[in-house]
């Protein structure tokens, strides 16, 4: 997605409370860096913050680490999770805020940070074959995932986009992740609850289906996927 420079941006999330500036020196200390010891759930690529501002909201008793790689996007998340929060009287306490290329997500956390729940909510599909390993749900990504997520840890995967799900499926199989709930028409499904984000509803209206696939860490893969 394109976004024009907001110059306001990152200086507005170095000022904030909840902007962490120096992912990589959190590494192995994300629950540290929060006011409660809460299970931590992290969204890969939260755009706008849709999506994050109203589950932290929702769910105080729950820590949310939000990652994207582009200032403008999270400098929106900052004042749409602002503007949740303040809504309800209450203070951004249980969210935090990062930049950072989730191609490199090793580099931030690691095996002490233990996340309870990934979320994957519309990301690029990536369709040309020289791309694919660019996707969030590749293999190669799932593997780095794999170390900083619990054992019987959750991710959840929303998509418009029919290849990249169908693809994913077995991504998930290859690198130990078992399915625990599997839908092609996620607002016919009757699963709750759903955050609707900004691209859902806009797919949506289109009449576009939404897929989604809750798979757990379950088995160590056969084989390791760099190595392919």
């Amino acid at each position: 997605m394109r976004i024009r420079h907001k110059p306001w941006a990152r200086p507005e999330l170095e000022a904030s409370s909840f902007f962490e500036q120096n992912p990589d020196s959190v590494k192995g200390r994300w629950k540290e860096r929060f006011q409660k010891p809460q299970p931590l759930y992290i969204e890969l690529g939260c755009g706008k913050g849709g999506f994050v501002s109203q589950a932290a909201l929702a769910n105080p008793d729950i820590n949310y680490l939000a990652i994207d790689i582009k200032y403008e996007m999270l400098g929106l998340a900052k004042r749409n999770v602002e503007r949740a929060f303040a809504s309800a009287g209450r203070e951004p306490d249980n969210v935090l805020l990062t930049a950072h290329n989730i191609e490199r997500i090793d580099m931030m956390l690691g095996s002490d940070d233990t996340a309870d729940r990934l979320y994957i909510n519309f990301c690029n599909p990536w369709p040309r074959v020289k791309h694919k390993k660019r996707r969030l749900t590749h293999p190669r990504q799932l593997m780095h995932y794999r170390t900083f997520l619990k054992d019987g840890g959750e991710i959840h995967f929303k998509t418009d986009d029919d290849e990249l799900f169908e693809e994913s499926l077995g991504y998930f199989r290859e690198c130990g992740f078992a399915v625990k709930y599997l839908t092609y028409d996620l607002h016919a499904s009757g699963y709750e609850p759903n955050i609707i984000t900004e691209h859902e509803k806009m797919f949506s209206d289109e009449g576009i289906k939404i897929k989604f696939i809750i798979v757990e860490k379950a088995a160590v893969p056969a084989q390791n996927p760099e190595e392919q």
